[in-house]
């Protein structure tokens, strides 16, 4: 029913609504309809689909098989409208890996156009921006490797963009940032952040050195994960604080030149091997502090390496975009 696909260590399983429909779930017929109704039916489609198989779970893996859930596409042509499942039953408004992958998965179907851009649509069911979220896809090529940009548009900065509250000023490089509390109370040496918006809600932390960015390993340890928890989720699984909707967490580095390190803990989901839009907001984060120019900037996760491509208008970025590759696994 539902296939795996990689994109630089993201595993999401995809699966059309129609299959969804004849296992025995209850889907809406519209993705806008599904998206308002997810609590009668989420939980139900990651089980199905995203719950390892009796006796195959690796030990020391994650609960699920991957991490999450692509539900979609609704209909044969573009615009195409999808939904971005959690394991946790919520809804993404957006994932970098995500687009990617279904990007992927229409190309193999044969759904995708080669020559021009299609638009997706994600439809969710946050209160604090507009479902659906639209980004534009194109196939493309970069060093030789076929793949997808991804236009994400102009990112928006600071405590109002994502609705946090709560946080303090602090100034880094001549910019205003955001001390988060609930952060710099786990590592002092998490005291400076950057909140962005780049479709879906980030909170990017700016550190002086590698050894300052938590492991994936540390951040699935008990007390440092559920201090993280805590922050990133929404009520009632994590305390919604400094932002009620829940909140990506990153952590970046400047390497060299345009070269970024991040790590990644999402909101919903937990420590990643790697994470499009947490790339792509960390490199906006980058910009805003001078540690790299607009251009191609690449961000360096567990999982891999995101070549974004930020565009600067007048001292502003105008556009941010994503290139991701994805394949078909198991």
């Amino acid at each position: 029913m539902a296939q795996k696909y990689d994109a630089r260590g993201n595993i999401y399983m995809v699966v059309a609504p129609q299959d969804l429909r004849h296992s025995g779930i209850a889907l809406p017929e519209q993705a806008g309809e599904a998206a308002q109704s997810r609590e009668s039916w989420a939980l139900a489609a990651i089980e199905a689909c995203c719950s390892w198989a009796p006796g195959t779970q690796p030990a020391g893996s994650k609960e699920h098989c991957s991490d999450g859930l692509l539900v979609g596409p609704f209909q044969s042509s573009p615009p195409f409208d999808l939904l971005i499942v959690n394991t946790d039953g919520t809804l993404a408004e957006r994932s970098g890996n995500g687009l990617t992958i279904f990007s992927q998965a229409l190309s193999d179907q044969g759904l995708l156009p080669t020559d021009e851009a299609c638009l997706h649509r994600v439809h969710h069911d946050k209160t604090d921006v507009v479902s659906p979220g639209v980004a534009s896809v194109k196939a493309a090529q970069v060093e030789g490797v076929s793949g997808f940009w991804l236009d994400l548009g102009k990112p928006g900065f600071g405590p109002d963009a994502v609705s946090a509250h709560g946080v303090e000023s602090v100034v880094f490089n001549g910019r205003e940032l955001s001390h988060v509390q609930p952060l710099a109370s786990l590592n002092a040496a998490w005291s400076r952040s950057q909140f962005a918006r780049v479709g879906n809600p980030h909170c990017v932390t700016l550190v002086d050195s590698v050894e300052a960015l938590p492991s994936n390993e540390q951040m699935r340890e008990p007390v440092l994960g559920d201090g993280l928890t805590r922050i990133a989720y929404a009520m009632p699984a994590g305390a919604g604080r400094p932002c009620p909707a829940g909140i990506n967490l990153q952590w970046a580095t400047h390497d060299a030149g345009q070269r970024l390190i991040a790590r990644v803990f999402e909101r919903g989901e937990g420590p990643t091997a790697s994470s499009g839009t947490s790339a792509t907001a960390v490199a906006c984060a980058a910009w805003r502090v001078g540690w790299v120019k607009a251009g191609e900037v690449k961000v360096v996760m567990p999982g891999g390496t995101a070549p974004i491509l930020l565009e600067e208008e007048q001292g502003e970025l105008s556009r941010v975009s994503l290139f991701g590759t994805a394949r078909l696994v198991g």
